[in-house]
């Protein structure tokens, strides 16, 4: 380890250029979060046209700042509203609601922020010991050992991101059909671009993430707008018994040190999500406890289980894009387009291309979870107050965003087109159960996998015997095939069961 590039990036994330770029992110993020039916994914879509303009790592610790603060945000919405700023943050209203309900929100509001926060810092210094080494070995990897881990990825990915296999491998196909479009890697000849000179570099991923994320979210929030009930927010008061006690967080610390667990495990297997390390943390924490009857009523062990585990998932998802260039969810496969737009290759090539630049964004994280802990300790009331703002209010301001950040692009006219069509694409998508992350990640990892595996037919001279001296390659060949038969096989029954259950 360089210690003299760990002092240099130390020393960059210390000045005020810094501080202002990824405390601008998580205050945004934060914002963000606090409204409900505004995920992460959706943040960070509509904010990478903001990131054109500045530096590589402020960029990138800017969006991983927006991400972290939009994650602790929800939970706001969770606590106080019983509405989710996303998915991930159900299981902390489970509690929180009924804690805050109890004349005690803000001990529930400072039990998920430092929940969020100590599973924060914990899951990023397992990413920096982890991706590191992780990258040096995925260094030596020929073109037959990525191609192999990126169509285990996709299959992974399809068979947990759906409840259908099926479901997911459409979303898949879909994905790897439209991430074929534009000029052939090697030939260099056009691909499905339909004379378009505006598509020889493929689909513009800004178009596909804004559109499918953020401006879909928005139609499908537009349409509940009908059903939306009057807001049932719980105030905040100064009570001298409302907050947290050393006590308490003596009690519920091995449950956030269990969460940070879980959360580092889910985020560094791709396709899982936060939701999955949020549910999984909150299960173990009722088994694990004394009086699991308590789980559901206001338990404040199960708020801490529930936002440990969701924001350790962040960082912990960095681990296979900066190990391997595979993104571990949606906020991660988003980075991937913030990096190629600075002109940076995401993966273990940034381990040695850009060392200095890897350093500097871990020594960002480490500031963005404390930003995230002062904003959110000094700005419950004002963070509160925004849980008050009517959907009607924030959807056309969203719509107005994503608009603006397509245009940017210089994609004009035809930009916003596309960016309309997946915008159809993800409502359609969302309303029918089929799995927007696995499509977005299928485009996204395409031209890798396709340029990898054409590399390995031509190096093999199409002679399959070769695998036989590449052992990893082999391996991850055989777990995918077995991906497949098991995945299969569980989609089959699980229909067969519900074909015939009896009649209620």
């Amino acid at each position: 380890m360089d210690f003299s590039l760990i002092g240099a990036a130390i020393g960059e994330s210390l000045t005020l250029a810094s501080f202002i770029g990824i405390g601008g992110g998580v205050l945004l993020g934060y914002m963000i979060g606090v409204i409900p039916g505004l995920s992460r994914s959706v943040a960070i879509s509509i904010a990478i046209p903001m990131t054109f303009y500045m530096s590589p790592y402020i960029a990138i610790s800017f969006l991983i700042g927006l991400s972290k603060g939009t994650a602790a945000g929800s939970a706001v919405s969770a606590i106080l509203l019983n509405a989710p700023g996303e998915a991930s943050s159900a299981a902390t209203a489970l509690d929180g609601y009924p804690l805050a309900k109890s004349g005690k929100p803000k001990t529930a509001l400072q039990i998920g922020l430092l929940a969020s926060v100590i599973g924060d810092i914990l899951a990023t210094i397992i990413l920096i010991f982890v991706a590191i080494p992780f990258a040096r070995v995925a260094l030596m990897f020929g073109p037959y050992e990525m191609a192999a881990i990126l169509a285990f990825a996709l299959v992974f990915i399809a068979g947990l991101s759906s409840g259908s296999l099926f479901k997911g491998l459409a979303a898949g196909g879909l994905g790897i059909f439209l991430g074929s479009i534009g000029l052939d890697n090697q030939t260099g000849l056009p691909r499905l671009t339909f004379g378009l000179t505006e598509l020889m570099d493929g689909m513009p991923l800004i178009a596909v993430a804004i559109g499918t994320l953020a401006l879909s979210e928005m139609f499908v929030q537009a349409e509940k707008l009908r059903h939306q009930r009057e807001t049932m927010s719980v105030k905040l008061e100064n009570r001298p018994d409302d907050r947290i006690t050393w006590p308490l967080f003596r009690r519920i610390l091995p449950t956030i040190l269990r969460g940070t667990g879980v959360g580092t495990l889910v985020g560094a297997l791709p396709g899982l999500g936060p939701s999955v390390g949020s549910f999984m943390s909150y299960g173990l924490a009722q088994k694990a406890s004394r009086t699991p009857e308590k789980f559901g009523k206001g338990e404040p062990a199960g708020i801490a289980a529930s936002e440990s585990a969701d924001n350790a998932v962040i960082p912990a998802a960095l681990i296979p894009l900066f190990g391997l260039g595979i993104p571990g969810n949606v906020s991660a496969a988003l980075l991937i387009g913030a990096f190629a737009i600075h002109g940076i290759t995401v993966g273990p090539l940034l381990l040695r291309d850009e060392p200095e630049l890897l350093y500097s964004i871990f020594a960002g994280m480490i500031l963005a979870s404390v930003i995230m802990l002062v904003l959110g300790w000094y700005g419950l009331k004002v963070f509160a107050q925004i849980t008050r703002v009517p959907p009607h209010v924030v959807i056309p301001i969203v719509v107005f965003f994503c608009l603006a950040g397509m245009l940017l692009q210089g994609y004009g006219t035809f930009g916003l087109v596309i960016l309309i069509g997946f915008a159809v694409l993800g409502y359609l998508m969302k309303k029918f159960d089929y799995s927007f992350v696995t499509f977005l990640v299928a485009f996204i990892i395409t031209p890798m996998l396709e340029l990898n595996l054409r590399q390995s037919i031509i190096l093999s001279r199409g002679e399959w015997s070769i695998l036989l001296e590449r052992p990893i390659a082999l391996f991850f060949i055989v777990c995918t095939l077995l991906a497949l038969v098991m995945l299969a096989w569980r989609t089959v029954i699980s229909g067969r069961s519900v074909a015939g259950a009896p009649p209620e």
